[in-house]
């Protein structure tokens, strides 16, 4: 199979009355149904004048809809380009016209607040879809030719544009992440030769579309003949609702960021429902504090899970399995892990040169990865270089060791790294060390500049138990877990910390604050 739709299509023909997609509901479609739909959906977006490398976007909640259009854009030869429903609608037509979309599908009720935003652009009924979906001109529907702001190395139906996702940029504004066919069929398969999934599988979709988690949830369970279930935005922020749908769902293959893995086990009430279908735990997006993975480990027993690390650009490049059993005196986070197959880490240093085993740099990748940022020349060159025998490596800006068995251990980001009193600080061993308090269930430190041009560290913290929150205890706290350089200067409590819609720490609106 040579592009991703292809999936569905070998699935369809195996398993046409097999249940594809199922919201909770109750709504489902077929595999036979799910083809059908989205070819419909492919005609319409043929006579509205998509051609082959055109992006389209989708503006949308998550629904079985959106899921048939993302589908037809595929079977277009076009790219979809998936939006936060829930961001500003400045963002979302920032998007559409930074990628030149030549349509957009988009829900009914969004339109208010952007439409405008793109002019005036003709509106068509998508009348060959169910449910609430309009399908209106983009910003490159009056161009004479699009694909040419894009710089794809190859142009065979292989590597040829998937889809574009968006993540927030160190300029203020989103830049797209540009996936091929080729590269997300790389995934999709290594997915399927490590976790060996089934047709009787019935995986969740917790992750947003514009969110690269969703990449695994939708074409590794299409290529499998499994069952999806969606989980709209609003229960996926509520532990009990979601912790009860996912045992009558009976789900058995979950993936989601270690954030609503903790609030499941925090305030899931996980020991009142049925796990017994539920076989692997994925958790990808950030580190997993040892003593949450370890709670949520208490409930769920005898499952395998799986550390998957990667930023938006690699999707996963490394993976660890934690063991059956957390030692109580860990207080460390696991691995990131080994290599994925299809692709190779090397540890580099800033001048390009790779670092020996139990030393700090950069980790590098190289393989079937992005294709580059959306008409980012300037940055792509910064991220991508070659090295003596010509291989071209992405810098993941992840500051990493590499052990002696082979594993990574995940330090820092660069760009989270400052200078203080002439120490260099990584911000995310601060926050290592705060988690080892019992009480404490979110922690965040960011660093601002200070009025003598030196460096001040805030550590923002959600506690368990409110007679905990006191400064004075957490300067005690951390004196004993951090050398003097480290210790934050400044503690701020909260009832949460603030989110990205992938639920990332939001650190850009810590530091407004």
């Amino acid at each position: 199979m040579r592009r991703l739709h292809h999936l569905l299509h070998n699935s369809a023909q195996k398993f046409p009355d097999r249940t594809a997609i199922e919201d909770l509901k109750g709504r489902r479609i077929s595999y036979k149904e799910l083809d059908e739909l989205s070819s419909k959906c492919k005609d319409r977006l043929l006579e509205h004048g998509v051609k082959q490398g055109d992006r389209v976007g989708i503006y949308s909640h998550k629904t079985i809809e959106s899921v048939v259009s993302l589908i037809g854009i595929l079977k277009a030869r076009a790219a979809y380009v998936p939006v936060d429903p829930d961001s500003p609608p400045e963002r979302n037509a920032f998007i559409m016209c930074d990628c030149l979309v030549r349509a957009v599908i988009i829900e009914k009720g969004l339109m208010d607040g952007f439409a405008g935003r793109l002019g005036t652009p003709d509106i068509h009924e998508c009348d060959n879809l169910p449910g609430e979906l309009l399908l209106i001109d983009g910003p490159g529907a009056s161009c004479a030719n699009t694909a040419s702001f894009e710089d794809i190395r190859c142009r065979d139906e292989h590597d040829s544009l998937a889809y574009v996702l968006y993540t927030s940029g160190s300029t203020g504004y989103p830049k797209g992440v540009k996936y091929s066919h080729k590269g997300a069929l790389a995934f999709v398969n290594w997915c399927s030769e490590v976790f060996q999934p089934n047709g009787n599988d019935v995986f969740s979709s917790h992750a947003p579309f514009h969110f690269d988690l969703s990449i695994h949830d939708i074409y590794v369970s299409l290529k499998h003949g499994a069952k999806l279930v969606l989980i709209d935005e609003e229960t996926g922020k509520q532990p009990m609702i979601l912790a009860r749908h996912i045992s009558e769902k009976q789900v058995s293959i979950w993936y989601s960021t270690p954030t609503i893995l903790t609030l499941l086990a925090k305030f899931g009430k996980l020991e009142q429902f049925d796990y017994s279908n539920l076989r692997y735990v994925l958790f990808a997006g950030e580190v997993f504090p040892i003593k949450h993975l370890r709670a949520l480990k208490f409930f769920w027993k005898d499952k395998r899970y799986f550390n998957l690390y990667g930023p938006t650009e690699t999707n996963v490049c490394t993976y660890f399995e934690v063991p059956p059993e957390v030692p109580e005196d860990r207080t460390e986070p696991f691995p990131i892990g080994i290599d994925c197959s299809h692709l190779r880490s090397r540890v580099f240093d800033d001048s390009g040169e790779e670092v020996k085993k139990g030393e700090e740099g950069e980790l590098c990748v190289t393989g079937p990865i992005m294709e580059g940022y959306w008409n980012l020349p300037e940055r792509n060159a910064e991220v991508f270089f070659t090295d003596n025998s010509g291989t071209a490596w992405y810098r993941t800006g992840d500051i990493v060791i590499e052990q002696s068995d082979g594993n990574y251990i995940y330090v820092s980001r660069k760009d989270r790294m400052v200078k203080r009193r002439g120490y260099r600080v990584e911000l995310g061993e601060i926050e290592t060390a705060l988690y080892k308090h019992p009480a404490v269930i979110e922690a965040a430190a960011v660093a601002v500049d200070d009025k003598d041009g030196g460096v001040l560290i805030k550590a923002f913290l959600t506690m368990s138990n409110h007679e905990e929150a006191s400064i004075v205890r957490m300067k005690k706290f951390s004196s004993e877990n951090l050398p003097a350089y480290m210790i934050p200067d400044r503690f701020a409590f909260k009832d949460s910390l603030p989110r990205t819609s992938t639920n990332k720490i939001d650190y850009q609106k810590l530091k407004e604050l």
